[in-house]
């Protein structure tokens, strides 16, 4: 996995096209954030064709919405494929992985709220 993160936020009050937030990157995934904060963060996220994020495991639910292309997800061992405008809930403590079998954009949303640490 080839990650490319952008940390910077995105201007306040300044439309935007959700889409184009971020851009696709031959042999990599582009993150950009969008806002971050203390209690959660929203991400964009491109992936080119071929990549994946390996398991991963999050204190906190993850919502997660495509915004271009089908994605390829797993939750705790259940097989998703979500396509454009589809979201879905990743529950805390969850095991998830991507994976790119075509190009797709994602938005991933995180809210903090301190009552998963239970």
């Amino acid at each position: 996995m080839n990650l490319k993160h952008d940390d910077t936020e995105l201007k306040k009050s300044a439309l935007h096209l959700i889409i184009q937030i971020v851009d696709y990157v031959p042999n990599a995934i582009l993150t950009k954030t969008i806002l971050k904060k203390i209690t959660g963060n929203i991400t964009a996220l491109a992936f080119s064709a071929g990549e994946e994020i390996d398991d991963k495991i999050s204190p906190f639910d993850i919502y997660v919405q495509v915004i271009d292309g089908v994605c390829q997800l797993c939750i705790a061992g259940a097989e998703y494929r979500l396509k454009l405008g589809e979201g879905i809930i990743i529950p805390a403590h969850a095991t998830h992985n991507f994976a790119a079998r075509e190009q797709f954009k994602m938005l991933n949303t995180v809210i903090k709220s301190g009552y998963e640490n239970f």
